[in-house]
């Protein structure tokens, strides 16, 4: 069998396509090698038995030539940020996913299971428990609380202090122009694929850690930013308070679960998380970078925060795990395996600095009041 990986140049889809090799399966890859991720050419970790494609999801003819004698498809790449282009979301995001599914049942197409990449992100807010009235979903945090610093949500019905809980799939309120396209693209693969009988699943990533993973792509989040000051023996930023929690993966457990819903039939037309389940907050993650490059270099709360985000992100894993899948890499483990490749890349710039400075500009990072 043939797997289309789009954004198989990519941090996921190279991992994903060393997995399905491994397995038995032939490979493409589709990817425009975008300058906010690659360096404008094929990246040297891609295994030389994937066939490599140059091309654009948004581009009909590029997509139908990828499309074309594949058996599978992962649909990975996507605009990953909170830059405020909205239409470029819908551009990349949207639009590719439609195509996908607009060349499948224009061409008939044998394509026998479509697999796409969502985000956590997907749930805003998410699922927290009021004392007072159980389960509550808050509203968006919006600017005049972050100015002022105040993090955390508090309940929709009567302002109360709420507890985070584990976000089930059953829930989603997207808070931001990523997480709009992303769960845009769930819908037009879960109802389109059933309408035509295309066995679609969403997966819905947690934050992913390990080796390949961009250091020049502002969206890649606080191990990079971490783990490069660290290396520079600079004190990293944290924005808002650093007690946000996150749940991370490691990209070698996110292949497994893709793999699994690839051959499982139990997940067609169904959405999943996929995540660690275990809480971190950001201070949490500073140190355990710390611990890892063996520095005594802590994070600096700096008194600014990302318009877009969200306070709090753990997954409930417990479904996709019915299905016999089950996290295996620790967070250590998954930090430490990024730190080694970091170390071995040849870094000329300061990439956090000019992506901060970036955010600053067109106004995603801002500061307190």
């Amino acid at each position: 069998m043939k797997v289309l990986i789009t954004g198989g140049a990519g941090f996921i889809g190279s991992h994903t396509a060393d997995l399905l090799l491994k397995k038995g399966y032939r490979v493409s890859a589709l990817d425009n090698l975008s300058p906010r991720t690659h360096f404008g050419k094929w990246p040297g970790y891609l295994d030389s038995r994937i066939e490599k494609i140059k091309g654009d999801v948004r581009n009909k003819k590029d997509l139908l030539v990828a499309l074309s004698g594949v058996d599978y498809v992962f649909h990975l790449a996507a605009l990953m940020d909170l830059l405020p282009q909205f239409s470029q979301f819908v551009d990349t995001n949207i639009k590719s996913t439609a195509l996908i599914y607009e060349l499948i049942v224009e061409h008939k197409l044998p394509i026998k299971k479509v697999v796409i990449a969502s985000s956590q992100f997907v749930y805003g807010e998410g699922r927290w428990y009021c004392a007072k009235h159980g389960n509550v979903f808050p509203k968006q945090r919006i600017l005049t609380d972050l100015e002022n610093g105040n993090w955390d949500p508090v309940c929709p019905i009567d302002d109360e202090k709420i507890t985070p809980l584990l976000n089930l799939e059953s829930h989603q309120d997207p808070p931001n122009q990523y997480a709009i396209s992303k769960y845009t693209q769930e819908l037009i693969g879960l109802k389109l694929g059933r309408l035509y009988q295309i066995p679609t699943v969403a997966l819905r990533y947690s934050i992913i850690h390990g080796s390949r993973q961009s250091f020049k792509n502002a969206y890649s989040g606080a191990l990079r930013i971490f783990a490069l000051k660290m290396l520079q023996g600079k004190n990293p930023p944290v924005y808002e308070d650093g007690q946000s929690l996150r749940d991370y993966i490691s990209v070698h457990d996110v292949a497994n679960a893709n793999l699994k819903v690839l051959e499982d039939k139990r997940a067609d037309f169904k959405v999943f998380n996929v995540g660690s389940g275990i809480a971190y907050s950001v201070l949490e993650l500073a140190e355990m970078i710390a611990k890892v490059l063996g520095v005594k270099i802590k994070p600096k709360i700096v008194g600014e925060f990302r318009l877009g985000d969200i306070r709090h992100a753990v997954s409930d894993i417990s479904k996709l795990k019915n299905l016999g899948w089950k996290p295996e890499v620790s967070e250590e483990n998954a930090i430490a395996e990024y730190v080694e490749w970091i170390k071995r890349q040849k870094i000329t710039k300061d990439w956090v600095n000019l992506s901060e400075k970036h955010l600053r500009e067109i106004g995603t990072l801002r500061k307190i009041k």
